[in-house]
């Protein structure tokens, strides 16, 4: 099949052509949050019955070109798990992808223990997928053509592989739970949700709920540094300077720029051009008020709160009828009902399968399954 690298509008009027008439397309993005400050959308595969193209939204805006085939429920789009890719189009693109099937749900489904593209491309085809660029900078340009042709073979497959999945997926009588967990997958992608509130970036350090308040506020200016370092120079956290290193740096009481490059792990360039900066920082924390100085941020809370003994109880009751069907039906117990919706099923004591398809994370084809069990326990229990 033939591949197609767009790098701008102006070059774009064969995939134009080719969307006006698709009827199935395979799907993948590609961001640079492994490497880069920012994970923005950095490239877009898209293979069609006739076509497979690379697209490079860096280069030019492709949302209105490729949003009516996207957003139509008659087209059907193929995506490997879709979760985060389906988040960033909606965040950076603004579009909304209907007519979703993901063939990794498809392979959860149906009980299969190797979930990745390249496992199913192998037991179902013999197709053996190189590696070679799994953690490539996707935001680096230009691109080789074996980056290309290594991108684009997340969609070019993705039609032979729906085709063999939904036909084990009838033959077992799973199609529909796979149908509407992807509806599920698409309404969670376009939901808006309120923005969080700013979190506190001493709680992502190991370790750091155990340091002095002073401790802390040297800690907290020691990662604002690194932050405006990272997003100056577009690079991931980690590949400005570690978690570690940062923090025993600290623990160091260092004095001179020597001091930070006496530190494993430090890089002696960073301390070299921005230790100075880190140095007074750190320096200034000393002369602040204990008035000033501010906690480890407590735990938000979230949910209903810790459950009762009675509630623990019955969720337990429920885990083990919940364990036997999914033994007998060959599925982790997960994916056939989280423990997290298994809770709030002892929470919520639903008496009636309707009351039952209310709780959150409860399918239509999980009720089904295990619904008349399920309330019979509770009602015993009751």
């Amino acid at each position: 099949m033939t591949l197609i690298h767009i790098q701008s509008l102006q070059k774009s009027e064969l995939l134009k052509t080719d969307l006006s008439s698709a009827r199935h397309i395979g799907l993948d993005c590609e961001a640079a949050g492994f490497h880069r400050y920012s994970d923005r959308l950095c490239l877009l595969q898209l293979t069609t019955e006739r076509s497979t193209y690379v697209i490079d939204p860096l280069g030019f805006d492709p949302a209105e070109l490729i949003r009516n085939a996207l957003e139509n429920p008659e087209v059907s789009v193929m995506m490997h798990s879709a979760d985060f890719d389906l988040r960033l189009l909606r965040r950076d693109l603004g579009i909304r992808v209907t007519g979703l099937f993901d063939t990794q749900i498809a392979a959860q489904l149906l009980g299969e223990e190797g979930l990745g593209l390249a496992s199913l491309l192998e037991s179902r085809f013999g197709l053996k997928l190189s590696k070679k660029y799994q953690r490539a900078d996707w935001a680096e340009r230009p691109l080789s053509d074996a980056m290309l042709n290594y991108a684009a073979n997340d969609t070019r497959y993705l039609a032979r592989l729906t085709d063999v999945l939904k036909g084990e997926l009838a033959e077992a009588g799973r199609l529909d739970w796979v149908q509407e967990e992807c509806l599920a997958l698409e309404s969670a992608s376009g939901a808006v949700t309120e923005p969080e509130l700013l979190e506190d970036p001493v709680v992502r350090i190991k370790g750091a709920r155990h340091l002095s308040l002073r401790q802390l506020a040297e800690l907290r200016k020691a990662l604002a540094w690194r932050d405006e370092i990272a997003r100056d120079r577009d690079r991931a956290l980690f590949r400005v300077i570690g978690d570690k290193p940062l923090v025993e740096a600290l623990a160091a009481r260092p004095r001179s720029v020597s001091d930070l490059t006496n530190v494993k792990g430090f890089p002696t360039k960073l301390a070299t051009e921005k230790g100075r900066d880190l140095l007074s920082r750190i320096k200034a924390v000393a002369h602040l008020d204990e008035s000033e100085l501010q906690p480890y941020p407590k735990p938000r809370r979230r949910g209903p709160g810790r459950p009762s003994p009675q509630i623990i109880t019955l969720a337990d009751t429920l885990k083990t009828v919940r364990n036997r069907k999914a033994e007998e039906l060959g599925l982790p117990r997960g994916t056939l009902l989280a423990n997290t919706v298994v809770l709030e099923i002892a929470r919520a004591a639903p008496r009636t399968l309707e009351e039952l398809s209310d709780v959150p994370g409860m399918r239509r084809w999980k009720a089904k399954l295990l619904g008349e069990e399920l309330i019979t326990t509770i009602q015993r229990a009751h």
